[in-house]
């Protein structure tokens, strides 16, 4: 079996694999430690791990890593099963690589585009040829609303909630409609944009907010929760047999 973890700037996941590429665990957590590491070897006989990291990594949970298992630590530089477009690819972040593979592996052959909701709006492209040609970064959900808050004398900081209306009566309302209407027309936007170039492209929807934004975009998409989890399984199985 193997173990992929996924250490983002808001949440940090675990994911054990079996040898057919079945998810059989997955653990969500602020921050990953050394027991919950304990907790998953004790009940999977585990070959190798790759951690992927674009967050704080627990330098515990990496030792104990290193002294228990095969360790792969990921980076563009490691075999994987498409090719790379791209000008800087060590700047390239790990999480937006592992969400290519995830979404070329969902449709080979085809074109698709990979859409992260989290803490920034991420859009990574795989033509039909399994070339990832780049893509997008823009401010996530609550990084809107943290600006709002910010950047302005009175304005409240909000959390996320569902808006009653496209137009807001009250400043509460008006912020929700904003940020919320205006992220899932900036999703469609863009999902029109590639789907005049490749009318067979397939939009695939992920990240941490991914499921409350999935109602408000109109356009047709696949919901893939663990898309990047997927992704990283898939490169490092491609590293280690």
């Amino acid at each position: 079996m193997y173990l992929v973890i996924d250490i983002g700037n808001t949440a940090q996941k675990l994911a054990v694999y079996d040898e057919a590429g079945r998810q059989v665990a997955l653990v969500r957590q602020p921050e990953l430690d050394v027991c919950t590491l304990e907790d998953i070897f004790g009940q999977y006989n585990l070959r190798a791990a790759l951690l992927s990291s674009v967050g704080k990594v627990n330098p515990d949970v990496v030792a104990w890593l290193e002294r228990n298992t095969r360790l792969v630590n990921f980076s563009p530089a490691l075999r994987l099963p498409i090719r790379l477009n791209y000008d800087t690819v060590g700047t390239l972040g790990t999480d937006r690589v592992a969400g290519a593979v995830g979404a070329n592996a969902l449709f080979p052959a085809c074109p698709a585009l990979a859409i992260q909701a989290g803490t920034c709006l991420v859009t990574d492209f795989v033509d039909e040829q399994g070339t990832y040609q780049g893509g997008s970064i823009a401010p996530g959900l609550c990084m809107r609303f943290q600006a709002l808050h910010d950047h302005t004398a009175h304005l409240p900081l909000l959390d996320p909630q569902h808006p009653d209306s496209y137009t807001g009566k009250s400043t509460q309302e008006s912020i929700l409609s904003g940020v919320i209407y205006g992220m899932a027309c900036e999703i469609d936007g863009i999902i029109g944009h590639y789907q005049a170039l490749y009318p067979n492209i397939h939009i695939i929807l992920t990240g941490g907010d991914a499921d409350f934004l999935k109602d408000y975009i109109k356009n047709r998409i696949f919901a893939a929760p663990n898309l990047v989890l997927e992704g990283l399984y898939k490169i490092l199985k491609c590293n280690v047999e």
